[in-house]
Formats: C-alpha cells, sequence, structure tokens
C-alpha cells in the first residue's frame, strides 16, 4: 500500500475478501487473472487530471475477470484497490468496474479522524452503475456527508480513475 506505515486505520474488509465479493456475482470466475498496468506517460498525466495531483505509482496491479475466452470489452470486469487522500490521509478503495460502470466500490481502509460514513453502505450503493459522461465526469449526483466533503471528493476521483483505468486495458491501450 501507499502509505502503509501510517497508524490508526480502521479495517473495513480485505482486499481478498472483495475478489471474493465480485466473484459471487459473477456467472464464471474461473478465470481471475492478475495483471499488471504500466503508468506511462500519457496515462500519469490523465491520472492527474482527475486527482489533481501525481499519482505516487509506476505500475498498478489489477484483477480481471473475462466469464468467456476473447470476451467482449463489455463483458470483462476488471478489480482496482486505490488509494487517495481524503483531508490529509489516504483511504484504500476497492473498486470493481463492468461495461465502463462501477459496480461495487468499498472502502477497504480509513484513516482519517472524521467522515468514516463513506463506507457506509447506504452512501456506497451511490456509485452502483455509475459511469462517466463525455467529460469524463460521473453521469450521476452523488449525495454528499456532512464533515466527509473531501473523503467523499476522494470517493468521486476513485471512481472516475477506476473506469479511466478499466476503459484503458479492455480497449488494450496503454501497452
Amino acid at each position: 500500500m501507499l502509505w502503509s506505515n501510517l497508524s490508526s486505520a480502521k479495517s473495513y474488509m480485505s482486499e481478498q475478501a472483495f475478489v471474493e465479493l465480485v466473484e459471487s456475482t459473477l456467472l464464471d470466475a474461473n478465470q481471475l487473472n492478475s495483471k499488471t498496468l504500466w503508468l506511462k506517460k500519457p496515462m500519469q498525466e490523465k491520472i492527474k487530471r482527475i486527482l489533481n495531483h501525481n499519482y505516487p505509482k509506476l505500475r498498478l496491479r489489477y484483477k480481471m475477470l473475462s466469464p468467456l475466452e476473447n470476451s467482449s470489452p463489455s463483458n470483462i470486469t476488471t478489480v482496482w484497490f486505490l488509494e487517495e487522500i481524503g483531508k490529509e490521509k489516504p483511504i484504500s478503495f476497492a473498486i470493481s468496474v463492468k461495461n465502463s460502470n462501477v459496480q461495487l466500490i468499498r472502502v477497504l481502509e480509513y484513516r482519517e479522524s472524521r467522515g468514516y460514513e463513506v463506507q457506509i453502505p447506504a452512501f456506497t450503493e451511490q456509485f452502483d452503475q455509475i459511469g462517466v459522461d463525455n467529460n469524463g465526469l460521473l453521469n450521476k449526483d452523488i449525495d454528499g456527508i456532512t464533515g466527509a466533503t473531501m473523503s467523499v471528493s476522494a470517493m468521486k476521483k476513485i471512481a472516475r480513475l477506476s473506469i479511466l483505468l478499466h476503459n484503458t486495458v479492455t480497449n488494450n491501450e496503454n501497452k
């Protein structure tokens, strides 16, 4: 993890538990593959436009769940484990994307002193089936949480980023 040396993190779910949750929603999850996306300069620039800062990694490991051999991009599910700063500390997220829409988003670890409500299912469910418009912005409004503005913003950015990454790997870009 990016900032694993920080203490006082509240863990809500492990990466493996998230993968199992995603697999349980698929008809044939036998083809789980770990992959790597190298973040070359053009991709880093796209990421910076979403996050408003550089992403501190050169590569991202992700999971690709493809129900059938040679599946079309709309049948491929990707799973991403990403971090973004809330107000002062990183929040660890797990996101699954299919057909350019977020299928599921969960907070794995939360390190801020307030705003933990972003991990509550009533909030995260707002992201189900959310995509991006032609400008790269989320195509649905997300109701905020009083006292968690920065954490909500971080989750919105991560949702947009995961869709960008999904579209990149399912369209064989940035290889």
